[in-house]
């Protein structure tokens, strides 16, 4: 085994979840409130803990290298499995689903899983907003497909358009131009609106921006610019490479004026800025310079059913034991009420009042490519 390998069981431990279906029956009710009232709408599902593109900032090649020890199929949830959480989730009052991993095209025969997705209703009977975020390399062979079982929309991650500066991040040598026949696909499919999202890091491709965003202004694709983020603990993260997303709006600005936009909805994590002329609009996501987490209203499942309440939590909560132990859905709904209504997560909004070595000292936090981003 490679000296470089985190595994599995330290990038995602978890408190038994069992002991929270014991508690005070907890009945759904359609509408589910943390400590902080921060309601649960938004459930991330992670399909796969594996990917084909070694992004530095996700999966780096020196750590998720050959003798890296992936899950064991037999420790995925089931589609079944995923669609019986989803349920529940529903009656609790998520109302958008988003399939992610790793790279979630991976999983084999994923149109299934969508078609079973695209049958749940909320509470109040409409179907949920069910959307996959992809790094794009299979897309243009699957999005017929993902559209015709009900999937709704898809965001791509594409860190650049210079053809060398993009096989440099992913790092396995796969060319921008099939990502962006990927997205084409994806538009002749009807799955739209289609969204683009661009990790910036300082010293890296920080070029990469104006082209981006003269490349899909007028195209109807919205795109958006995150801040590189201290996710995990392989990464590398440094707070110099971080270029604020306040500097990428301005040099936007300066050759394309723009205009802000309200948020479409709560809990929404981008800020939202229109071009002056009607060329569309993009966004910037800035959880390290101006944490959202006062309104976050995201959960994340992991592909072996651990719960997770934050992007950078270190500790999750296993549902698994519940679905293959004979729990009915009462029980289930109860422990993931009691989860939620016990949260306080808000790391992003805490990050900067700590020390250094405070964050040096913590827990190991889950990684990205576990639960999604």
């Amino acid at each position: 085994m490679s000296q470089h390998v985190v595994p599995v069981t330290e990038i995602g431990r978890s408190r038994p979840a069992a002991a929270m279906a014991g508690l005070a029956a907890m009945p759904a009710t359609g509408s589910l409130l943390d400590r902080l009232q921060r309601p649960l709408t938004d459930l991330r599902i992670s399909v796969t803990d594996r990917c084909n593109f070694r992004c530095s900032y996700c999966m780096p090649k020196e750590v998720f290298d050959k003798d890296y020890q992936y899950l064991p199929h037999s420790a995925l949830l089931s589609f079944e499995e995923i669609t019986r959480l989803a349920r529940l989730f529903a009656a609790h009052g998520v109302h958008k689903i988003r399939l992610t991993g790793g790279e979630p095209l991976l999983r084999k025969n994923l149109e299934v899983l969508v078609e079973q997705l695209a049958e749940l209703r909320t509470p109040d009977g409409q179907p949920l907003d069910l959307t996959l975020t992809t790094n794009g390399s299979l897309l243009a062979r699957k999005a017929r497909a993902l559209k015709a079982a009900g999937l709704r929309r898809v965001t791509v991650s594409l860190d650049g358009l210079d053809d060398a500066v993009f096989r440099r991040m992913n790092d396995v040598d796969f060319p921008v131009a099939e990502v962006l026949a990927g997205i084409e696909a994806a538009k002749a499919a009807g799955l739209g609106p289609i969204k683009v999202n661009m990790v910036v890091k300082r010293g890296t491709n920080e070029q990469e921006i104006l082209p981006m965003a003269r490349h899909f202004r007028g195209t109807g694709v919205v795109l958006r610019f995150i801040e590189y983020m201290d996710v995990g603990a392989t990464n590398g993260w440094r707070m110099d490479e971080v270029l604020p997303s306040a500097e990428v709006v301005r040099r936007i600005a300066e050759e394309f004026p723009l205009v802000p936009l309200d948020a479409t909805a709560p809990g929404e994590t981008a800020q939202r800025w229109a071009y002056e002329d009607g060329g569309g609009e993009i966004g910037v996501i800035s959880s390290v310079t101006q944490a959202f987490c006062h309104d976050c209203n995201r959960a994340r499942l992991s592909t072996e059913g651990r719960l997770y309440l934050c992007l950078f939590a270190s500790m999750g909560h296993d549902l698994r034991p519940l679905l293959r132990g004979g729990a009915d859905d009462a029980q289930i709904t109860s422990a993931i009420g009691h989860i939620w209504q016990g949260r306080s997560d808000r790391y992003s909004e805490l990050r900067a009042q700590r020390a250094p070595d405070v964050d040096a000292k913590a827990p190991r936090r889950v990684e990205m490519s576990y639960i999604g981003g």
